[in-house]
């Protein structure tokens, strides 16, 4: 069963409308006896992360979810900032992350040269693939995403980096770590790159 955590921030109708479209049914749940029952986990994200930190600790969901992706290894895909909750903490915030990657969130920060750049980094751009993962399966030609963020990784471990967008500077879009899953953009707003993408993780092997 594909879940979406629901922890009150995120696109969530839209991402399960997209899995709908691919084929794959998908639970929007904050309850811990359905989360319990996924096969993978979709961690959505829109907003600040403090507040999202705040929020799945207020509903009872870390331990939870650190027993089903760290220790069942069930298969999760943060998106935008859900997977900026992967990390260890946020230049945002003061509250600790969630720690499953080896990383920091960090705003952009642009020399006086590349002041023209806006932040947030918002609309379509591409994503380069620094390895080969079943993720990313299926790609051809070059691939287009649709973001909007003010805040990106900073991995600590380069092997964690799957895929790497330019604005101002390159920077993590995807990451993979074993079950742990990640993409700053949002696939349910990137038609059919996202739904690709989102494919690729339904349908995926076991990590």
């Amino acid at each position: 069963m594909i879940v979406i955590v629901d922890y009150g921030m995120g696109n969530l109708g839209s991402i399960q409308n997209m899995c709908r479209k691919i084929g794959h049914a998908a639970l929007i749940s904050s309850e811990a006896a359905e989360i319990c029952r996924a096969s993978r986990l979709i961690l959505p994200g829109v907003g600040a992360f403090d507040h999202g930190m705040s929020q799945l600790t207020s509903l009872d969901l870390v331990d939870l979810l650190n027993d089903l992706v760290l220790q069942e290894h069930i298969p999760v895909l943060g998106v935008c900032l859900g997977m900026q909750l992967l990390t260890q903490g946020s230049a945002e915030g003061r509250l600790p992350g969630l720690g499953w990657l080896d990383a920091r969130t960090v705003r952009f920060e642009f020399s006086p040269e590349q002041a023209r750049l806006k932040i947030p980094h918002m609309g379509w751009n591409t994503v380069e693939f620094c390895r080969p993962s079943p993720l990313t399966a299926g790609f051809e030609g070059e691939t287009r995403f649709y973001f909007v963020h003010s805040y990106h990784l900073q991995c600590h471990q380069p092997e964690d980096i799957l895929g790497c967008t330019t604005y101002g500077y390159d920077f993590p879009s995807m990451v993979q770590r074993g079950n742990i899953m990640g993409a700053q953009f949002h696939p349910e707003k990137s038609h059919r790159f996202g739904m690709r993408l989102l494919r690729n993780f339904i349908e995926m092997p076991a990590c």
